[in-house]
């Protein structure tokens, strides 16, 4: 199956009432391990690659590996989205490049650190949303800013001191027409984002709800969602790790933002510490391997439960043959015509 939007299978996830994972790539191997747990699940994906993702894997090889995993998996439903663009040149590279999907973090200014304003995120997000819609190209949003910092994007903080607002999250969508919107409800990126198993003081699901109600026809994004299980990080340090114990974002409350719009999940940590953990196990017990082979087969194989996990747990499993692939061509017909569009004021009267 060719590269789809990001949009197609977040509309189709919404029919279903299910979410769809969004899991980082850098290597070959990753992308394999993705693919591999979207065949056992029989689940669409979206595949996504930061800033740091492109320049590490350089550009052409990442996009020829995603070119190679859709031929090799011509029944799985699969977007390229660029994850957390920092500027209007950064999604315009992408879309040229061939991503089928790119996420304009306005959030932040383009040193990818300093907290924008409103105004500011919404003029270079509407910008890109400009660009990709007449190309077929779905666009994410932000509003409110996440905390941590994590391949070198972040603003760093608890993930409470930015949350988005419903009121500003309605103007936002209303004013750019962005596909996707990703909220601040204090969440983080990295591993460490909270200290104890996370409640209501921290992790604020009733602003994702209350934003839902006002936005049913804005596919919402839960990025800093990885669930940091306690077993991989036990499997980091039994073998030579020192990774503080801390806590993610539970999965009953991942799967409550399922159930209140949320279609997109970001995951990249727990796919980070599962890979870890392999590799730390292999040459824990193995000190005599030096063959790459030895060591990144039991990570790939690692990362692939991780993701076939949380296949499962979205919901996304099981939909991979629900329905054909829409060309960009066709995508972009749809925005021209009108048919796609969010904004709540054209959106709420079809």
């Amino acid at each position: 199956m060719p590269l789809v939007t990001a949009r197609q299978l977040l509309d189709e996830a919404a029919k279903g009432s299910y979410g769809v994972g969004a899991f980082n790539v850098n290597d070959m191997e990753q992308i394999q391990a993705i693919m591999a747990a979207a065949e056992e699940t029989k689940s669409p994906v979206i595949v996504q690659a930061s800033r740091g993702a492109r320049a590490f894997a350089e550009d052409r090889y990442l996009y020829h590996l995603m070119l190679a995993a859709a031929e090799l998996h011509p029944n799985i439903p699969m977007a390229l989205h660029q994850d957390h663009g920092n500027s209007f040149d950064t999604c315009k590279s992408a879309i040229e490049l061939g991503f089928t999907s790119v996420m304009m973090d306005g959030s932040l200014k383009e040193d990818g650190k300093t907290p924008s304003t409103f105004e500011e995120n919404i003029e270079v997000t509407r910008r890109v949303v400009e660009y990709a819609h007449p190309r077929g190209v779905s666009v994410e949003g932000e509003i409110g800013v996440l905390g941590g910092v994590e391949d070198g994007h972040g603003a760093g903080g608890s993930g409470l001191e930015h949350l988005t607002d419903p009121d500003q999250a309605v103007e936002f969508a209303e004013r750019t027409g962005v596909d996707s919107l990703a909220l601040a409800i204090g969440t983080s990126h990295g591993a460490y984002k909270f200290t104890k198993k996370p409640d209501g003081s921290v992790l604020k699901m009733d602003v994702l709800i209350a934003i839902h109600k006002r936005l049913p026809h804005t596919h919402l994004v839960m990025h800093g969602s990885s669930s940091v299980p306690k077993d991989l990080q036990d499997i980091v340090n039994k073998y030579g790790g020192k990774l503080k114990q801390t806590w993610g974002v539970p999965i009953e409350e991942i799967q409550l933002g399922i159930r209140h719009g949320v279609r997109k999940i970001n995951v990249d940590t727990d796919c980070r510490l599962a890979i870890t953990g392999a590799i730390r196990k292999v040459f824990a017990e193995s000190p005599e391997k030096f063959d790459p082979r030895d060591y990144l087969k039991p990570a790939r194989e690692a990362m692939k439960k991780v993701v076939a996990e949380r296949m499962n747990e979205f919901g996304q499993a099981g939909h991979s043959g629900d329905y054909s692939p829409i060309s960009l061509a066709e995508m972009a017909k749809g925005y021209q015509s009108g048919k796609l569009d969010t904004r709540p004021s054209l959106a709420t009267s079809r």
